[in-house]
């Protein structure tokens, strides 16, 4: 049977319709782009400092690998698993997770997910209601807002300090929220950032989130990468203060990410979001999406029980003279500050001085320029992340291949630099 060309079909946009939608660049869009600008001829190597991948500078420990290894050999996980994931696998990580809480959880407290990916779209598409908007950090990370406008909530950027450890402006989401507002999202330790945010912050921003009356999402996705003065506190610590949902997964501390594996938790010892019928909406959710794989579901309780703690402290080691040398080195180019040394993750922010190049006129052109002529790609903070003229550096990368690609850059602003 023909279609009947005269029909009006419900999910038609004319042009004009689409020109208006929203849309949001993410981090892999714009690194695509940069590479599609890379010298072809070229025979350097490239070096990535703008996508983070921790796989690429650290191998998972052979205990992570025997446990994914045992569980499929042992023919228990090659089932469906339950909307919420396995019950070993969840209570494996409510107790993990509970060792830095002031309270415990329960396997009924967490969710599993594909990673902090799903996790974010699965309470953003619980949050979502006619009118309701939710605050997201600027910078932050492109994935929560591209998240946030695909299940219609409004976005509110709230700024982060640079030269305050880029702390919240809590002024600033105190001016923002509204009655509207259902949920203030955080990123600790920070991306794009370096920052840790101290334990007395943190309760700040529980105060007010029951003041205002709304509940905090916490990205604790860099939460073992810490090696400043500040010790990572979960959120989850203040959820007798205000409700909390925390999002993780095994991508960056088991360096795994294409393993996919991560959880949504319920911080929540009052109930609160019980008694919303919000966990009612997150279980609805994950009814109608996907499951992460059983069998690395199933290998959980062992890659938990069994890592070292010496492996972990050996990573962070190397994550912290990674980020001291870039750090120096990028103080060492007087075109870009940073206005705070990272003390978290695997990134740290800069600000470019684009008025000391005599043809670049932007953090894009910037970037595009690099990558075209010394084969280092950068992220563009202005395109990705909102903020102009400012760049995000990866810094978990071989030390040798750092060095250079800090070193070309200089070269590169060096032969930009307006002639005197």
């Amino acid at each position: 049977m023909e279609s009947d060309e005269s029909t009006e079909w419900h999910f038609w946009q004319d042009k004009g319709e689409l020109d208006k939608a929203p849309t949001v660049i993410t981090i892999r869009e714009v690194t695509d782009m940069l590479r599609e600008n890379l010298n072809k001829d070229g025979h350097r190597p490239v070096v990535p400092l703008g996508h983070g991948d921790p796989s690429s500078f650290f191998r998972t420990s052979a205990a992570t690998e025997d446990a994914i290894v045992n569980a499929i050999r042992s023919a228990k996980y090659n089932c469906y698993p339950p909307a919420n994931g396995l019950f070993s696998a969840r209570g494996a990580i409510a107790e993990y997770l509970s060792h830095d809480l002031p309270y415990k959880l329960s396997p009924d407290d967490v969710y599993l997910t594909v990673g902090c990916t799903q996790a974010i779209e699965i309470i953003m598409d619980a949050l979502a209601r006619p009118g309701a908007n939710v605050l997201l950090p600027r910078p932050g990370f492109p994935y929560h807002e591209a998240r946030a406008r695909c299940s219609n909530l409004e976005v509110r950027h709230y700024d982060l300090l640079p030269e305050q450890g880029w702390e919240i402006d809590l002024e600033n989401v105190r001016a923002l929220s509204d009655e509207n507002t259902v949920a203030m999202f955080i990123i600790n330790p920070g991306n794009p950032c370096g920052s840790v945010y101290t334990r007395h912050h943190l309760e700040k921003v529980a105060e007010m989130a029951r003041k205002l009356g709304f509940l905090v999402v916490a990205d604790e996705a860099h939460e073992h990468f810490t090696f400043g003065n500040n010790p990572f506190v979960s959120m989850g610590v203040f959820g007798s203060i205000a409700p909390v949902l925390t999002v993780n997964s095994i991508s960056k501390r088991w360096s795994v990410p294409g393993w996919r594996l991560g959880w949504l938790v319920t911080n929540d010892p009052n109930g609160i979001l019980k008694k919303s019928g919000l966990t009612k909406k997150i279980i609805g959710c994950l009814n109608v999406s996907t499951d992460p794989p059983t069998p690395i579901q199933g290998a959980i309780p062992d890659i938990l029980k069994k890592t070292k703690k010496e492996d972990l402290s050996k990573m962070v080691e190397i994550v912290r003279e990674a980020a001291d040398t870039c750090y120096n080195k990028v103080e060492e180019i007087p075109f870009m500050t940073c206005p705070h040394k990272p003390e978290g993750s695997i990134f740290l922010m800069v600000k470019l001085n684009v008025s000391l190049f005599d043809d670049i006129n932007d953090d894009l052109e910037f970037c595009l320029k690099l990558a075209k002529e010394e084969s280092v790609i950068l992220l563009p903070a202005g395109l990705a992340l909102g903020m102009k003229n400012w760049l995000r550096i990866i810094f978990a990368v071989e030390p040798s291949l750092l060095e250079d690609g800090l070193g070309r850059i200089k070269a590169f602003c060096q032969r930009h630099a307006k002639k005197q």
